[in-house]
């Protein structure tokens, strides 16, 4: 693994809880889009409609 610092911010463990953390998102909406029978944006322009 590459042990030297880096001056962009990018670094394993942070790209490693990224993608975590995307995948879990991803895996949310596509859960809530399957339950409402709504996709993102129908479900954001509903929330907002109020």
């Amino acid at each position: 693994m590459n042990t030297q610092p880096s001056f962009t911010g990018f670094n394993a463990f942070a790209e490693t809880w990224n993608g975590r953390l995307a995948m879990i998102g991803f895996t949310l909406a596509i859960i809530t889009e399957a339950l409402t029978g709504q996709g993102i944006i129908g479900q954001l322009i509903t929330w907002f409609s109020f």
